[in-house]
């Protein structure tokens, strides 16, 4: 996605990521976070705010939605690395190996990944902030609460058994395409539920309301995780929505940043 969703230049793409970082932003060691992922453009000050609050280790699991529907249902990438314009992010083998002993529903699938952009557009953050980061990709396209609570759990465990446990990122935009009003009342509703730390509650939320949240399933499995290892709040600390940067508030996509600690 580099020249559609972010800058294909290596220098224009570092001093953008640059500018949507806020300056003076205290960094501190965070469970998590939901970081949306549409083109910088739109929600990039909102990304911007989150990745400027996370004292970022070594490992990202970063786990992204499927748009395409393609491959398995809870899908991580084998490859060996990404290649971004600001140089490859390499594969937390070892990481990603143990992911798939503790969650027998995570399987090796590229196919998955191929043509998603939600979370290859984390990854010039992690370089910019963090240019030694390691990644454990993982797409999850099926809507199965029990899916993401073992994905979730999985995780936990795996953050607990690390030295230097990976940060948990999950991709996602909030509702799409209704009028301002409408959207901003359903991404509240979304967004109470993950304030509270409630996975269940997000899951039937979304799917009750009709709520477009294309992430939902990685904010789910985050959601899980953040329950097993006690965590303690779930911060909103940036919104907006595509009508922020278009004029237009009669059908946007919202946005929101969450931190997880």
């Amino acid at each position: 996605m580099a020249g559609q969703f972010y800058d294909a230049d290596p220098e224009r793409l570092e001093r953008h990521v640059q500018t949507l970082l806020p300056v003076g932003a205290a960094r501190s060691s965070a469970i998590g976070a939901i970081v949306p992922h549409a083109g910088y453009v739109y929600p990039g000050p909102v990304a911007g705010a989150v990745y400027a609050r996370l004292l970022l280790p070594r490992t990202a699991v970063i786990l992204c939605p499927n748009h395409t529907r393609r491959g398995a249902p809870a899908a991580l990438d084998p490859s060996a690395a990404w290649r971004t314009p600001l140089g490859d992010v390499a594969l937390a083998r070892r990481v990603a190996d143990r992911l798939l002993e503790l969650a027998s529903s995570v399987e090796e699938d590229s196919e998955a990944h191929r043509r998603e952009h939600s979370l290859e557009v984390q990854l010039p953050f992690l370089k910019v902030l963090r240019p030694d980061a390691e990644l454990v990709p993982v797409s999850l396209g099926e809507a199965s609460l029990p899916l993401c609570r073992e994905v979730g759990e999985a995780l936990a465990r795996l953050v607990r058994e690390e030295k230097e446990p990976p940060i948990l990122l999950a991709s996602s935009d909030m509702n799409h395409y209704e009028p301002r009003e409408v959207g901003r009342a359903k991404d509240d509703l979304a967004l109470a539920r993950i304030e509270a730390l409630d996975p269940e509650g997000l899951f039937q939320t979304v799917r009750a309301k009709s709520i477009t949240m294309c992430g939902f399933l990685p904010a789910t499995a985050l959601l899980f995780a953040a329950q097993a290892l006690g965590a303690a709040r779930a911060e909103v600390v940036s919104r907006r929505d595509s009508g922020d940067e278009t004029g237009d508030p009669s059908s946007v996509v919202g946005y929101a940043g969450v931190v997880v600690t």
